[in-house]
């Protein structure tokens, strides 16, 4: 699931969030994540609570001072699931690697 995909609401909160960070503030409800790969270093999950479903985004800032949103999904279990945590990295590697 990517963002646009979620419904209007969620869109629109993670609208804000993302603004937030342009704007220098950190996001309201976030957490660094971790153990996506070697290398993988700076990525942060914006957490955006609807009644009845859970919406993140990972994203990172390091890549030039620009926000670099990796991956958007709907969150169904407690844990991050592996196949998410594997997206995550392979895009980071992407991103890392058109730097370059």
């Amino acid at each position: 699931m990517e963002l646009m995909a979620f419904p209007e609401a969620a869109r629109q909160d993670a609208g804000y969030q993302l603004h937030r960070i342009q704007t220098g503030h950190t996001p309201q409800d976030w957490k660094p994540l971790k153990h996506l790969g070697r290398g993988v270093t700076g990525v942060q999950e914006i957490r955006i609570w609807q009644d009845d479903a859970t919406f993140r985004i990972a994203y990172v800032m390091k890549f030039g001072g620009y926000i670099t949103v990796l991956h958007c999904w709907q969150k169904t279990t407690q844990a991050t699931r592996e196949i998410t945590k594997a997206i995550i990295g392979r895009r980071y590697k992407e991103a890392y690697e058109g730097l370059k």
